[in-house]
Parts: C-alpha cells; structure tokens; sequence
C-alpha cells in the first residue's frame, strides 16, 4: 500500500445485498477503497490474484468454497493480503481454525459499523483486530496443538512448513515477539520494555517484516511455526 494512498480492500461475501450495504458503508471512508467483490472462496482468490488487494474482508459460509479454505489458499500464494474474517461464531476453537487458516483476526455479524472499520484499520495497520485475552487464549492452543502433533510424530501442513527468514531478529525483536505471543498491544510492549510507544511499533513492524507476515496475528502463528516463541499463562 502506498503511503498516503486508500487502502484496497476486496468484499467476499454470497449475498448481494451484504456486499453492497459493506461497499457503501466502506466507500464513505476517506482511507478505504473497495476494489472488487466475490460471492465465493473460489472467486475471492481469482480477485486477490487479479486485484492485490491489501485486505479481504472473507465471509465463512460460502458456496463453491468456505473462507477458511479461500483464506488458507489466499495467505499461502500471497502471504502480504490481509484477511479478515467475518463470522458469527463466537468459540475459541472455531476462531482457532481461522486463524491457523491465516486470518489476521475477525468481525463478528452484527457489530457496529465502527466497529468494522476499526478493525479493518488495525488489521491493516499490523495490529490483530481480537480482543486482547481471547488472542492470547488462541495463540497458546496454537502452540499447544502443535507441540501435541509434535509427539504424536504428525507431520506439519505444507502450507505451514517453515521458510528461511528474510534477516535475523535482534534480541530485542525476540522480546518483543514474545510480548507480542502472549497478546500484548504496542502500549504495553513499550511499557514493558521501558521505550517509547513508536519505538514498540517500530519493532513489532520489523518483527513482521522479517517474518514475511502482514499482521501481528500471523508473525506469532510463523514464530510458533518456527520455534521462535512459545506462550506461557498471563
């Protein structure tokens, strides 16, 4: 996304109405641009090849495709977009697939339209648009899940395999990382820490970059991935 420029944004959702009442609710916003829309998973990854969208706003319940297969496939040919579910459901476990399927966070149906933006801008800022406790319960079944299939002697998904990093992080990423797995915010980062917020947001923009993410949700799934992190009780 260019500095100063809308962010794009891609709507992949079976009803017309829907789509049309997220264009228009979106579209008043001076930092939004809709791009393009999809009534399915299959046509929602024919429109992220065509348009790059920076984020996609994906729907669970689709036909042809769901969005937790059209987000996995979408964040592992184009790991840079952005995906943002929007679903009804509430459970730890099914929000746990999402993210393990490469979503950034989620939107439950029925919010306020502010609330929807907000989270769209987190998410495109690099923050993880989840509350705070239920991110860190996620992220720590994650690591639990995984380190399960570790004993069992499962092999890991292929979408999931780990990638050589583009640089190595610095100590200080490495703490933040581990900050940032146990669902802390940039404010609580710099606190604990002791250096100033722009600082922490600058760090945990490394981090993600390194980890070749597009949010903080994915840079701790891909730490996990690698061994980078582990979660421990708040």
């Amino acid at each position: 996304m260019a500095r100063g420029a809308p962010a794009r944004v891609l709507l992949a959702d079976d009803h017309d109405v829907v789509r049309q009442g997220f264009r228009l609710v979106l579209g008043s916003q001076p930092d939004i641009e809709v791009v393009g829309e999809a009534p399915n998973g299959r046509e929602a990854i024919e429109q992220a090849r065509r348009l790059r969208p920076d984020l996609v706003l994906m729907d669970v319940t689709m036909p042809v495709m769901g969005g937790l297969e059209a987000t996995r496939r979408i964040k592992a040919e184009m790991p840079g977009v952005c995906v943002l579910v929007f679903t009804s459901h509430e459970e730890p476990e099914y929000l746990l697939g999402a993210i393990e399927a490469g979503a950034a966070g989620y939107v439950l149906k029925g919010a306020p339209v502010s609330r929807l933006i907000g989270a769209i801008r987190r998410a495109l800022g690099g923050d993880s648009p989840l509350d705070q406790e239920l991110a860190a319960r996620l992220i720590r079944g994650l690591s639990e899940k995984k380190a399960g299939d570790a004993r069992r002697g499962e092999p890991a998904r292929a979408s999931s395999a780990p990638r050589p990093l583009a640089e190595s992080l610095t100590r200080r990423e490495v703490e933040v990382l581990g900050l940032m797995a146990q669902g802390h915010t940039n404010p609580q980062i710099a606190r604990e820490l002791v250096i100033a917020r722009p600082t922490a947001k600058t760090h945990v923009e490394r981090v993600i970059r390194k980890l070749g993410v597009s949010d903080r949700t994915q840079a701790v799934v891909r730490a996990i991935d690698l061994g980078l992190v582990g979660t421990r009780p708040s």
